[in-house]
């Protein structure tokens, strides 16, 4: 069993949450408002606490924070970081009018790559950013098989994260180790085209497939 502590108490930490605890983990939540998380939207067998807390808590964590906001955030908790992996599943971009993605906040680089740099005592794994957060934890219900991609330094805190993904219902086949820290930039670019999916597909669950 491992101690998951969810940064972050949106929609993407919801859809994490449930089914890593479903899996046996001790999974908690870490929110700016935890009290005001706890009585809005209560997660049942979720412990909701601060973001200090949570990250000192746990044995991975993850980064389901705003990708603007979340570099600062992540920053201040440095201390209780340090030594562990972290799961950036976040995206770091500009929006256009409707609010879809018109440009990411790092070119040339990438979000994770960033997280890293602030944080190099930490060992930091992108995932599941080209997935719906639908479809995060329930890949099998597209109608397409999706991928998965993993990019880090650390080739171990690469399969803990993949034996993790497992756990939310991806099947290994479906997840590709795309290696080290800069291969996250591709996979988070891919937001630039959710806008022009959702205008012809309309609002469907959709997420990033490789054919091969």
């Amino acid at each position: 069993m491992t101690t998951i502590a969810v940064l972050g108490s949106g929609n993407v930490a919801r859809a994490l949450a449930g089914p890593w605890l479903d899996a046996g983990h001790k999974v908690l939540v870490g929110s700016r408002d935890p009290r005001r998380t706890e009585a809005d939207r209560p997660l049942p067998g979720v412990h909701v606490t601060g973001l200090p807390d949570a990250a000192r808590a746990a044995d991975l964590v993850v980064n389901a924070l705003p990708g603007r906001a979340c570099l600062e955030l992540l920053s201040s908790l440095a201390p209780h970081l340090a030594g562990k992996v972290l799961v950036d599943v976040a995206n770091a971009v500009e929006t256009d009018a409707q609010g879809f993605a018109s440009a990411v906040l790092h070119p040339g680089g990438s979000l994770a790559e960033e997280i890293q740099r602030a944080l190099p005592a930490v060992r930091v794994v992108k995932t599941l950013n080209t997935a719906h957060v639908s479809v995060m934890a329930a890949p099998r219900t597209l109608a397409t098989p999706p991928s998965a991609f993993l990019s880090g330094d650390d080739s171990d805190a690469r399969r803990t994260v993949g034996a993790l993904l497992t756990d939310l219902g991806w099947p290994r086949e479906w997840i590709v180790d795309l290696g080290d820290l800069r291969t996250a930039r591709a996979p988070e670019a891919f937001l630039l085209l959710v806008g022009s999916l959702v205008r012809a597909w309309g609002p469907v669950p959709f997420a990033m497939s490789v054919a091969r």
